[in-house]
């Protein structure tokens, strides 16, 4: 399935149903005065976020969406039908826009979350409404009003505890294919990621740590080069980053240079990014140039924090250093 992150949508809320004029007809109640009831109100439009649902596929080929109207109002005083509500479910973390301004109106987080984006238009009166001492046969009613309308775009950041931070081919998804209960596409050439992949990891306790592999970043991705924004605002909301690195230096790169870029691009996309928990993993130590490549990386950063305890060597692939690096992503996610 394709996963959907951003859509545009326009949204009515139903209309409400009208009042009608109607008068008491009963044998031997000759004055029997109206009873021309209300309409019923529209319908609303309400979004709730729900941690089952995983992206906007839904919304891809609709492009409006309709609450029921009220029905109208009958005859014995009776109040319309009001319309049904149209309930969306969206993921947890969808930010929702105006669709010209972009000002953000809502950013549902929390499971259950509900905002009522359009409300439905009020039923109008009857004709009973308008009975007074002075005016006991009104013949007059009011239509309903129309339900509020929004176009709105629906944006997902993902809500996850880890995200994958790296250049294509650094192996993201073989690492979260072995670490987490997740089967991803794996491929030996760049940007084999596309589109989000999410896992977990299950603690003792059964609580689960969940992990973002978003498609690589490459140089100027905060001036939304390659994949740009579509990859950095899925890493906004994680609370820990594993900066993933290719030891072997395929395609003539070098870890030490692709960490300092990757920190670059978080720097200038939101230095507050900078600031999170966060593991360097240097991937693909099986490879014959990693030795010397992991030896430079080292002497570059000794000086920084991160060197004495939250650095790894490991082999996705192989298996090897993966117990070590699992439990310090249950440790500090």
């Amino acid at each position: 399935m394709k996963f959907t992150d951003r859509v545009t949508i326009q949204l009515a809320a139903g209309k409400g149903g009208n009042g009608v004029v109607s008068w008491r007809k009963e044998k031997f109640v000759p004055k029997g005065g109206p009873n021309g009831g209300n309409g019923g109100k529209g319908g609303s439009i309400i979004l709730q976020a729900d941690n089952q649902v995983y992206s906007l596929e839904w919304f891809r080929n609709r492009r409006i969406l309709k609450a029921e109207n009220g029905m109208p109002g009958a005859s014995s005083d009776r109040q319309g039908r009001g319309g049904e509500n149209l309930i969306l479910k969206v993921p947890c973390g969808t930010l929702v826009k105006d669709a010209v301004t972009h000002e953000i109106l809502y950013d549902l987080v929390d499971n259950k979350q509900k905002v009522i984006l359009c409300a439905g238009g009020k039923g109008g009166k009857g004709n009973a409404c308008f009975a007074t001492p002075t005016n006991r046969a009104p013949n007059i009613w009011t239509p309903g009003l129309e339900g509020e309308s929004a176009n709105v775009e629906f944006e997902l950041k993902l809500i996850a505890d880890v995200g994958l931070v790296g250049f294509p081919n650094a192996g993201k998804s073989t690492l979260i294919s072995a670490i987490a209960d997740v089967k991803v596409k794996i491929a030996p050439y760049p940007f084999t990621t596309l589109q989000p992949n999410l896992g977990f990891i299950q603690r003792e306790n059964y609580t689960r740590v969940f992990i973002a592999d978003i498609p690589g970043i490459i140089e100027g991705a905060h001036r939304n080069r390659g994949l740009g924004f579509e990859f950095l605002r899925h890493i906004e909301r994680t609370k820990l980053l594993i900066y993933m690195l290719d030891a072997s230096g395929i395609d003539g790169r070098s870890p030490t240079e692709d960490f300092k870029v990757l920190r670059a691009e978080l720097l200038a996309y939101n230095p507050e990014m900078l600031d999170r928990p966060s593991l360097v993993v240097l991937n693909k130590i099986d490879s014959d140039e990693a030795a010397a490549n992991i030896y430079e990386f080292r002497e570059t950063f000794a000086n920084e924090p991160f060197m004495k305890q939250h650095l790894f060597e490991i082999s996705a692939e192989r298996g090897d250093g993966l117990e070590q690096l699992t439990n310090a992503i249950k440790d500090l996610a």
